[in-house]
């Protein structure tokens, strides 16, 4: 989905789950891990590039939001919005990794600041995506997120690998 010879700008990866946690802040000296969930729906991780403006959010958003991913129990491919299903989304920069011996380098990562607005935002677009869905409301989907710049614990339950790669 990167513009024909343009480079790319974020990459994310989707995965179709029917259960998934995402730890959000660990344990701490007197304090429980703090956790996040969702019930059926889509796992997002998302990693932005150098180069990445605002100007993309809302393609990703409608993109990742519309794609038919989820698998119904009739055996049909919908939505996440059509499901309707809940979204979890994880900041994932190590998914503009290149390797380089036997090392990982992430030079085309965005910088921490750039990319932490660029996650809200993209957070932000996908709620409003999710509100303005008659039928999402009614049913009670949620979204929810992780913490951008923090190692994350994630747990999921999947109904087969069904993970796909989309470049913007």
């Amino acid at each position: 989905m990167a513009a024909a010879g343009g480079p790319e700008r974020a990459r994310a990866v989707l995965q179709q789950c029917l259960r998934a946690s995402l730890q959000v802040k660990p344990p701490g000296p007197g304090a429980q891990a703090e956790w996040v969930q969702i019930e059926r729906g889509m796992v997002i991780y998302i990693c932005f590039f150098k180069g990445a403006t605002d100007e993309i959010i809302p393609k990703i958003v409608n993109s990742l939001l519309n794609l038919k991913l989820c698998e119904t129990p009739a055996g049909q491919f919908v939505s996440v919005l059509e499901l309707p299903g809940d979204v979890l989304v994880v900041p994932q920069a190590t998914l503009g990794g290149k390797a380089k011996g036997k090392r990982m380098q992430y030079h085309a990562n965005i910088d921490k600041e750039d990319g932490m607005k660029l996650y809200g935002q993209f957070v932000s677009e996908c709620q409003r995506e999710l509100a303005s869905c008659g039928h999402c409301g009614e049913a009670g989907v949620v979204l929810r997120h992780g913490t951008y710049g923090n190692r994350q614990v994630l747990k999921l339950d999947t109904n087969g690998p069904y993970t796909h790669l989309m470049d913007f």
